[in-house]
């Protein structure tokens, strides 16, 4: 299938500069050998159920939306959230919350755990005690996937270190395609995709879910010291970082909400076409966890764009309730 690739605008291009230089580099190279633990293969049994368990307990919509995948490729998109978890646990989690061997001592030993986490996760042959980074490498072998991507997810969520605020929304971006984008770039491979074309798409898809995220967490963000919000868009509605703190609703607050809210909602729709560039029985599954995560935005809407009080979500009745329409859509596309 060909698709009419749009132009890309201002923040889209170095987006797509790094995907794509991830890509070719990788195509540069002979694929590394794939791990298949020949010694010991309940060590890969047991490591890749530990990251469904550990996907199971920390995201229930993308466990539900993984579960629409076929069994092999849902163990491996529940190990690829799984490396991206304890990489994001390594910047985010406080001290002594975490309870892998990553647990952090000091603060300031974030960006070291972060370097010895990176050369254990991307080793072609890591310790059969490392269920994580076990069940990542045979992953990454079986399907390829570029070890760009991996660095690139790295390096992005490494910015939560030391940066707690974005003057742009092309800054944000930057910063969606770190932690997030990769994090799709790496599912279609594991799923599955016609051509390069899809890269774009793949994105955008990226950048409308971080900031699906970034709007739900406001409240959450800004008690952890961070403001993710484009400071000059905040200054185009009038407000300022005592609004947030105040976490007050008002009609400033609702029109700067709304803008957000509509600029994801088109994201979405134009990351929408390369659904039906990825392997069929990879479509309802993204179908899925985009539309359940594009409902968040619905969910903040109802309750006068609180994020302040409450952490917006779609219940388990909900994402029943639009897995019909969701299954059409995926055949549809």
């Amino acid at each position: 299938m060909s698709l009419q690739q749009p132009t890309p605008t201002a923040w889209e291009a170095p987006l797509l500069d790094w995907a794509y230089t991830a890509l070719d580099s990788h195509r540069d190279k002979r694929p590394a050998p794939a791990v298949r633990v020949k010694a010991d293969g309940d060590a890969l049994a047991a490591a890749y159920v530990f990251c469904r368990e550990m996907t199971r307990f920390h995201s229930r919509t993308f466990f539900a939306a993984s579960g629409f995948l076929p069994p092999a490729k849902r163990r491996a998109v529940r190990a690829l959230y799984a490396f991206c978890r304890v990489t994001d646990d390594l910047v985010d989690r406080e001290v002594g919350e975490s309870n892998t061997e990553w647990q952090l001592n000091e603060i300031d030993d974030r960006r070291p755990a972060l370097e010895s986490w990176r050369s254990l996760s991307l080793d072609s042959h890591p310790p059969l005690d490392e269920p994580v980074a076990l069940a990542w490498a045979d992953t990454r072998a079986h399907y390829h996937i570029p070890v760009g991507y991996a660095e690139q997810l790295i390096e992005g969520v490494a910015r939560d270190v030391d940066q707690f605020r974005y003057e742009t929304f092309d800054d944000l971006a930057a910063y969606a395609y770190g932690v997030a984008s990769t994090v799709g770039l790496m599912a279609m491979h594991i799923i599955g995709f016609a051509s390069d074309q899809a890269l774009p798409y793949a994105v955008k898809l990226g950048v409308a879910l971080q900031m699906t995220n970034i709007l739900r967490d406001v409240g959450e963000d800004w008690q952890a010291g961070r403001l993710y919000l484009p400071q000059e868009e905040l200054e185009a509605f009038a407000l300022t970082e005592a609004d947030i703190e105040r976490g007050q609703i008002n009609d400033r607050w609702r029109g700067f909400m709304d803008f957000q809210i509509t600029r994801a909602r088109q994201l979405y729709e134009e990351a929408a076409p390369g659904i039906a560039m990825l392997n069929a029985d990879g479509r309802f599954a993204i179908t899925a966890a985009a539309d359940l995560y594009r409902a968040i935005l619905s969910d903040i809407e109802a309750h006068d764009y609180d994020v302040f009080n409450r952490r917006a979500h779609v219940g388990t009745v909900g994402k029943l309730a639009r897995l019909p329409r969701i299954w059409h859509k995926s055949r549809t596309v």
